[in-house]
Formats: structure tokens, sequence, C-alpha cells
């Protein structure tokens, strides 16, 4: 009875880990598919350009390794709010055309979003100046 339920516990324990390793998988690829993790590359890829030459890879390397780091954090906490079964669905939107597209504009929209953004608060600062005196 013991080895049964032994055998029982350690089956469900690695198809839980299985699961889990399969979840986590399909969020690093939404990440991947969505363009999160490249925003992080296009928001860093400056930084290089401040390091001097001989040390440019070396630096790439460990960035990389840093923004890997971040991703596997990040699909924690996608973990931690969506189901498995919502990653999918999410997957399955960015693998559209239309998600596909979203995802190819990520850095023209941030682009122009920093643009209406820089107008934004400097409008903001002009309307609490309005206020403040």
């Amino acid at each position: 009875m013991k080895k049964t339920v032994l055998t029982f516990a350690l089956l469900l324990i690695t198809t839980i880990g299985f699961s889990q390793e399969a979840f986590k998988k399909d969020v690093v690829n939404y990440l991947e598919v969505s363009g999160q993790s490249n925003t992080f590359k296009m928001i860093t890829k400056d930084l290089v350009n401040n390091i001097p030459e001989a040390k440019k890879a070396e630096f790439q390397k460990e960035l990389d390794a840093s923004i890997n780091d971040l991703m596997s954090k990040m699909a924690d906490m996608y973990m931690s709010e969506f189901t498995h079964d919502e990653i999918k669905a999410l997957l399955k939107f960015y693998e559209s055309p239309v998600g596909k597209k979203l995802t190819d504009k990520t850095e023209v929209l941030y682009n122009k979003g920093q643009t209406v953004g820089q107008e934004w608060g400097m409008g903001l600062q002009t309307m609490m100046m309005k206020y403040m005196q």
C-alpha cells in the first residue's frame, strides 16, 4: 500500500512539474511573440554604445543574460496572474496576422508614444503652473 501511495505521489509531482515547465515555456514564448522581450532589448541597445569597444562583447553577453533573467522573472509574474489556457489564448492572438502586426509595430509605437508623452508632459507642466501661482 505504501509503495502504491508513494508511486502515485511521485507520478503526481512529476506531472505537475512537467505541466509547470510547459506553462512557463508558453509564457516565455508569449513574451517573445508579443514583443515584450524585444522592447527591453530595444531600450538597452544604446547602453552598449557607452561601453569601451574592447569590453562591448563581454558587456553584451552579460546584458543578454540579465534580460533572460528578467524574462524568467516576468514569466513567473505572468504565471501568477494568468492561467495556462489564458496564455495559450494570448499566444493564439499574437500568432495571428493582427497580433504579428502589433508586434512588428512595437518600436514605432514606442517611439511615437515617447513623443506623445513628452508633449503631454509639457502641457501638464503648463497646466500645473497655472494653478500653482
